[in-house]
């Protein structure tokens, strides 16, 4: 009896809690933004190589099921977001070797940010994620409210990680430059 007292509470202190989060997101009504970050142990130039074959990015992110490279600056992405499927278009906007790429959609839902690289040695680097983005659905600002985007982008970058170090060498690179 003592342990479903205990369990009620928790679950209602729980319902307060998440109720408090959705009316501030709500109050707030706009984009989220978040920012992740990972060190790899490659070299720069391996981390930021790999990072540039857009069209493997579901080998690390499980939520996206295919992106198409449409020519240097643009890509068509295919994802599940908040167990809905959504197809989106999006332009790089910077891309400066073993720097920075940056993006921006310009179709379906609001998605920008950029990826940073820094140099910590010989064969270490970090890697920065920013992201800016819109939910759109109940689902999606839920999830947005518990924290899901940070979360699902922390086991994106895990997931880069154990690739590239497991690899050890990027599957091939684009050094080109993009400025807007």
């Amino acid at each position: 009896m003592l342990g479903r007292i205990v369990t009620v509470a928790a679950l209602a202190a729980g319902g307060v809690l998440l109720s408090k989060k959705l009316k501030r997101s709500a109050a707030t009504a706009g984009p989220s933004s978040i920012e992740v970050s990972t060190e790899v142990d490659v070299p720069l130039s391996t981390a930021y190589n790999q990072w540039t074959q857009f069209e493997e990015f579901p080998r690390f992110m499980h939520s996206v099921h295919e992106v198409r490279q449409l020519d240097d600056e643009h890509l068509h992405w295919k994802a599940s977001v908040a167990g809905k499927q959504k197809e989106w278009d999006a332009e790089i906007t910077e891309q400066l070797p073993d720097e920075r790429i940056a993006w921006r959609s310009t179709s379906g839902p609001l998605n920008e940010g950029a990826v940073s690289f820094e140099k910590l040695s010989e064969s270490r680097t970090r890697i920065v994620l920013r992201m800016t983005y819109g939910p759109e659905s109940l689902g999606e600002k839920l999830g947005d409210a518990l924290g899901a985007v940070k979360l699902e982008a922390r086991r994106n970058l895990k997931n880069f990680k154990d690739l590239i170090e497991g690899r050890g060498v990027e599957t091939g690179a684009w050094r080109g430059t993009v400025t807007h």
